[in-house]
């Protein structure tokens, strides 16, 4: 089978999913030969528009903010490369829909306000470890929905 260019490789990987700079850059890495420069195809890829760090931003958010708080999603985002302007304008988009996707993660999981400490503790330990915020927990473990949260 013959090798696979770089170009040709990174493609394939975009062809799945979005990736972001960094991570593409790694996988790359792996592959590229001497003289083979991966900054030079991952600029090619970018200038052309086929890889972008919004769209890759997006797709993670879209991917792990119905599972996840915003300190795990923002942390992955980091790890990823996203930061700066880009990575406030996320946090603030997922701040805004905290309270809410824990709540559905808490009815999803266990459904029912907890009956002692112990099963208190259980619940609130789970959604801490999901990277909710403390508010965010408090108010998912109330059960239902609540009235002033319209707004």
């Amino acid at each position: 089978m013959p090798q696979l260019s770089l170009k040709a490789r990174a493609l394939r990987y975009l062809s799945t999913r979005e990736h972001s700079r960094l991570e593409l850059g790694r996988k790359l890495a792996r592959y590229a030969e001497e003289g083979e420069d991966v900054e030079a195809v991952l600029d090619f890829l970018e200038k052309n528009n086929w890889l972008s760090q919004e769209r890759f931003a997006e797709a993670l958010v879209h991917r792990k903010a119905g599972r996840y708080g915003n300190s795990r999603v923002v942390a992955e985002l980091q790890n990823h490369g996203v930061g700066g302007e880009a990575l406030a304008e996320l946090k603030s988009g997922l701040a805004e829909t905290e309270l809410a996707r824990a709540k559905e993660v808490w009815r999803r999981k266990f459904g029912k306000v907890a009956q002692d400490a112990a099963e208190r503790a259980k619940q609130m330990r789970f959604l801490l470890q999901r990277g909710f915020s403390q508010r965010a927990v408090r108010a998912a473990m109330q059960g239902g929905a609540d009235e002033d949260d319209a707004g």
